[in-house]
């Protein structure tokens, strides 16, 4: 792989676990940092020793980075993204693809205009890609692929559930994290977009989606929801009954659950995790999944620098990358739906 030159927007929480797949990756090197808090860019000075910025347009002007990894606010997200593409710089943006449906659809209408020439000297336009990397967990991608083969029959429906723990200082910390004009949401945007993601993906498109979003422990606290209960109508005419909540007093493995004519397949999250497929007849089948290299919290799952090398890996491939802003918005359309029917949101 070519040498790339890398450019972080953001140096938030989550910042360190696309610092570390850099860094683990060879070919990728670190140029430089932007954040427009001040606070912000002077961790990241003494942390890294890098030039800082207060903006993604001054550190693409500045450094002439290949591509750039958005890791801000979900409000932040969109505009940076922007700005590099229009700068013929390729993007990895973090989730979800945008705080508000308008602002979605403006990126991904922005896709079909004609863009800068490649910043790396490549051909065709600048990727985009968004970081939904449980996709790359074993669990998913073998369960995808037994999906896909058509030996476990019909499928007949499924369970998901993100049963994890948040407090009153998690929020205090990070007050964005609690309003909707800057998260665009709580729960379902930020903690359970990701199996939100997973069910649309392996058991097809959302057509209709039921239930109510609501706060059970911290009304008062924040202005987002912390509990959802959902029913997800597919095309296909299954059905996946959807649950999270952040009330919990520790945080469960997240849990997904297919019912199939020939197996019952169980993925759960975490140490030990992976995927279960217990055929009808009495076999069973383990597919266990990786541990993490990079740093980060254990809940964000063990694949971000599987998807960091995926993304590079197929840069100068002529298609899209794979999960860009249109196949994201699958999950965004879905919580959207669910606030919609709680009449709350943005």
């Amino acid at each position: 792989m070519a040498q790339r030159r890398i450019g972080l927007i953001g140096y938030g929480d989550v910042s360190v676990v696309h610092v570390g797949a850099i860094e683990a990756i060879d070919g990728l090197e670190l140029i430089g940092i932007a954040d427009t808090d001040p606070a912000g860019r002077a961790r990241a000075e003494a942390a890294t020793g890098l030039p800082t910025f207060a903006s993604a347009e001054e550190l693409i002007d500045a450094l002439g980075p290949d591509a750039v990894h958005v890791t801000t606010p979900h409000d932040q997200h969109v505009g940076p993204s922007l700005a590099a593409l229009e700068r013929g710089v390729h993007v990895l943006q973090e989730k979800p693809l945008a705080h508000t449906l308008e602002e979605a659809t403006r990126l991904v209408e922005s896709l079909g205009s004609a863009s800068a020439p490649r910043a790396d000297g490549g051909s065709g336009a600048p990727k985009i890609a968004i970081c939904f990397q449980n996709r790359y967990n074993r669990a998913s991608q073998e369960l995808f692929r037994l999906l896909e083969g058509g030996e476990l029959g019909e499928v007949r429906g499924a369970w998901a559930s993100v049963v994890w723990s948040r407090s009153a200082e998690y929020y205090a910390a990070k007050p964005w994290r609690g309003r909707w004009e800057n998260a665009g949401g709580g729960l379902l945007i930020n903690q359970a977009i990701h199996t939100l993601d997973l069910v649309q993906w392996l058991l097809g498109p959302v057509e209709r989606t039921e239930g109510l979003v609501s706060q059970k422990k911290f009304a008062g606290v924040v202005e987002v929801e912390d509990t959802a209960d959902l029913l997800l109508h597919h095309a296909s005419g299954a059905t996946t009954t959807f649950y999270a909540t952040l009330t919990a007093p520790v945080a469960r493995p997240v849990e997904l659950e297919v019912e199939t004519e020939h197996a019952y397949l169980e993925v759960r999250s975490g140490r030990g995790g992976g995927l279960t497929v217990r055929w009808k007849d009495g076999r069973v089948d383990t597919f266990s999944d990786r541990v993490a290299t990079a740093g980060g919290r254990a809940y964000w799952g063990v694949s971000h620098e599987e998807l960091i090398r995926d993304f590079y890996a197929r840069l100068d491939a002529p298609e899209p990358f794979w999960i860009g802003p249109a196949e994201a918005m699958g999950s965004l359309r879905i919580l959207k739906d669910a606030y919609a029917n709680s009449a709350v949101g943005n």
